[in-house]
C-alpha cells in the first residue's frame, strides 16, 4: 500500500500508541465495522499457524499415476488485513483492516490422475476445500476519497471502499489438461491440447464468495519439431453469474493465443553451451473486451487487448535435453509429459466399446413470433427472436465397429445431459396490436440422445478419423408469459408450458486414437437439428389478439471423449 507524507500523518493521529503486534483502528458511521469514532487503541495478536499434509501416490499400468492429498492448512491474517486503514494505490480501494480476525484453516481433500508418457498425456484434480473463518475483502458498496470522511454510498471518489472479514466456506473445483500427439507432420509431430478449470466458491449459508473466477474450456493445436515450436490456442471463459452483494457479473470472452517459437543450441562456443531462442507470441487476438472477476474496479477497467511481442532469450551453460528429438516436447513446456512411450504392436479397432465424454455445445432456438387478429385471424405483426442455448455437457456412447482394412464403419448410441436454458421475448406495438402486447419466451433442453453411423478411415494403424451421421432426439420445453390488457383495458398475463419430444437428423466428423491398451480418445464435432415445433397458448377472455410461436432448435456442439474397446487388442502397452 503506497502512502503520501499526508497520509502518514493523518494515520499517525489516529494512533494512541504502537506496538510491535501491531495497531487496531476504529471507524466513522460511514464505513465498516464500527465503533462510529475514528478514534484507535493499543492491540496485540499473537498467532501459531500449524499445517498438516498428508499424500499418497500410487503408479499404475500404461503410465497413469494417481494421488490422494489431505492437509489441513492453517494461515495468520497479514498486517494488511488487520490494520489497514485507507487508501490503496495500487488496486484503487480504500481499505479497512479488521484486528479480530483469527486463523483461517484450510481442511482439503484433492483426487488427482495424470499420465506423464505416451502419445496422450493429461493431469486431471478434483478438490474439495472446507474453510474454517476463510480470509476475505468485500466490497461495502461505498466509495471514497482520500479520507474517511469522503466514504459515502453516493460518493464520487475513485476508491472502492473494502472491508476485511471472515466466514466458513467452501470451495469445490476441478482441473484437466491434456494434450494428445496426434499423427507425424513434416519432420515433427502434430497434436491437439485441451484444458478445463472450474470452481465453485460459497458461504456456508449457501451466499457466494466475492470475485471468484469463472468457469474456463479451451483447447487448440500444436506442432513441434527438434528446433520448432507452435501453438494456437482459444480459450472461453464463461459468464460469471455467481456474485456477491455489491459485485457484478463478467460477460464471457474468448481469448486466443498464439506462440511460435525457434530454438537453435551450439555445444561448443566460446561460452561453453549456449541456446537460443527466438519467436513471436501474440495474446488476445481476437480484440476482445475482456474483464477479470477477480479485480474491484472490473466494471472500469479492460484486461489488454490484441498485443504481439517478440522475443529474444540467450541462455548459458544449457545442454540439449534429452528429449530433443522428434516426439519430445521443447524444455520449456513439460518436459516429463512428452516423452514418448515405446511403439506397440498392432492395433485392432473391431469390437463393442463404451466411454463417456464432455463438451461444449452452442445453439439456438430461433423463433417465428406472430401476434394474431382473434376476430380476422389475420396477422398483426411478427419477428424473429432468437435464444442462445450455450452449456457444458457430460455425456455416455457406446457402439460397434467393423473393419475392412483401413476402412471403419459402424453404428454408436450416445445420451447427453445438457440443461441448455434460453430466453428472448416479442413485443407487439401498439400501433399494430391497439394494446401493447409482449411475449416472455423460455426454452430448455434437458438432454439430448442420438443413434448414428460412422464410417472412417484409418490414417495410421491406431488413429481414425470419421464421418458420422443419424438421428438426435430429446425432450424441448417452451414456457413463458404473454401479457398484454383486454379490450376493456383490464391488465392480464396468460402463462403457457409446452413440452414437446422431437426428432431430428446429425452430422459431424472427429478424430479417434488409441491411447494404451485398450482405450481410445477423441475429439468430435457434431452438427444437430431438432426441427421445430409450435406453442400457441390460450389467451384470457376478452383479448384481441392471439399470440403463436414456431422455433426451430440446433445445436452445434465439440466433445472430447474416452471409449473403452471390450474385445481383446493385440498387443498391450
Amino acid at each position: 500500500m503506497r502512502h503520501t507524507d499526508t497520509l502518514r500523518t493523518q494515520f499517525a493521529a489516529r494512533i494512541e500508541s504502537v506496538d510491535v503486534a501491531g495497531t487496531s483502528f476504529a471507524f466513522p458511521s460511514n464505513s465498516l465495522p464500527p465503533p462510529n469514532n475514528p478514534a484507535s487503541s493499543p492491540s496485540r495478536s499473537d498467532f501459531l499457524p500449524t499445517s498438516l499434509s498428508f499424500g499418497v501416490i500410487k503408479d499404475l499400468p500404461s503410465y497413469l499415476q494417481a494421488s490422494l492429498t489431505l492437509q489441513r492448512i492453517q494461515r495468520a491474517p497479514r498486517a494488511l488485513e488487520l490494520f489497514a486503514s485507507g487508501p490503496d494505490d495500487s488496486e484503487k480501494t480504500f481499505k479497512i483492516g479488521n484486528p479480530d480476525l483469527t486463523l483461517e484453516t484450510a481442511n482439503t481433500a484433492e483426487i488427482g490422475l495424470k499420465r506423464s508418457r505416451g502419445d496422450i498425456r493429461f493431469d486431471a484434480n478434483l478438490y474439495y476445500t472446507r474453510y474454517d473463518k476463510f480470509i476475505f475483502g468485500q466490497s461495502i458498496g461505498n466509495t471514497c476519497g482520500a479520507t474517511f470522511a469522503t466514504c459515502a454510498a453516493n460518493s464520487n471518489g475513485d476508491y472502492i471502499q473494502v472491508a476485511y472479514s471472515q466466514r466458513d466456506a467452501i470451495f469445490r473445483g476441478g482441473e484437466l489438461s491434456w494434450q494428445w500427439d496426434v499423427s507425424p507432420l513434416s519432420g515433427g509431430i502434430f497434436g491437439i491440447e485441451g484444458q478445463f478449470d472450474i470452481v465453485r466458491a460459497t458461504f456456508t449459508d449457501g451466499t457466494n464468495v466475492p470475485r471468484i473466477p469463472p468457469m474456463r474450456l479451451g483447447g487448440g493445436v500444436y506442432w513441434r519439431s527438434d528446433a520448432w515450436y507452435a501453438r494456437l490456442n482459444l480459450l472461453h471463459a464463461f459468464r460469471q453469474n455467481d456474485f456477491a452483494q455489491f459485485d457484478t457479473p463478467t460477460d464471457g470472452y474468448n481469448l486466443l493465443k498464439l506462440q511460435i517459437e525457434h530454438r537453435q543450441r551450439w555445444t561448443d562456443s566460446p561460452w561453453g553451451p549456449v541456446e537460443l531462442a527466438t519467436g513471436l507470441i501474440g495474446d488476445n487476438l481476437l480484440n476482445a473486451d475482456i474483464r477479470n472477476s477477480v479485480q474491484f474496479h472490473k466494471d472500469e477497467i479492460l484486461q489488454p487487448g490484441r498485443t504481439v511481442k517478440l522475443f529474444l532469450n540467450v541462455k548459458y551453460g544449457a545442454d540439449a535435453p534429452a528429449t530433443a528429438r522428434i516426439g519430445a516436447a521443447p524444455e520449456r513446456d513439460t518436459p516429463s509429459m512428452f516423452r514418448k512411450a515405446p511403439a506397440s504392436a498392432a492395433w485392432d479397432w473391431s469390437g463393442f466399446y463404451a466411454g463417456g465424454n464432455a463438451g461444449h455445445a452452442w445453439g439456438a432456438a430461433n423463433t417465428y413470433a406472430g401476434f394474431i387478429d382473434t376476430a380476422r385471424q389475420a396477422p398483426l405483426y411478427g419477428n424473429r427472436p432468437s435464444a442462445g442455448l450455450d452449456h457444458v455437457g457430460l455425456g455416455v456412447q457406446a457402439g460397434y465397429n467393423w473393419t475392412m482394412g483401413r476402412m471403419v464403419a459402424g453404428i454408436e448410441g450416445d445420451f447427453v445431459y445438457a440443461n441448455q436454458r434460453g430466453h428472448s421475448s416479442s413485443t407487439c406495438p401498439a400501433a399494430a396490436c391497439n394494446a401493447a402486447l409482449s411475449a416472455d419466451l423460455n426454452y430448455r433442453l434437458d438432454w439430448m440422445a442420438s443413434l448414428r453411423g460412422r464410417v472412417g478411415v484409418a490414417v495410421t494403424p491406431e488413429t481414425l478419423a470419421y464421418v458420422t451421421a443419424g438421428v438426435p432426439f430429446g425432450t424441448v420445453t417452451s414456457s413463458g408469459t404473454v401479457s398484454g390488457a383486454t379490450a376493456t383495458g383490464t391488465a392480464t398475463a396468460t402463462p403457457f408450458n409446452v413440452e414437446t419430444f422431437r426428432f431430428g437428423w446429425a452430422v459431424g466428423a472427429g478424430l479417434e486414437s488409441r491411447l494404451f491398451a485398450n482405450w481410445t480418445g477423441r475429439i468430435e464435432y457434431l452438427h444437430s437439428d431438432l426441427g421445430s415445433f409450435r406453442a400457441m397458448p390460450n389467451m384470457a377472455a376478452g383479448m384481441t389478439a392471439a399470440f403463436d410461436s414456431d422455433a426451430q432448435v440446433r445445436i452445434d456442439a465439440i466433445r472430447v471423449g474416452v471409449n473403452y474397446k471390450f474385445s481383446a487388442s493385440i498387443a498391450n502397452d
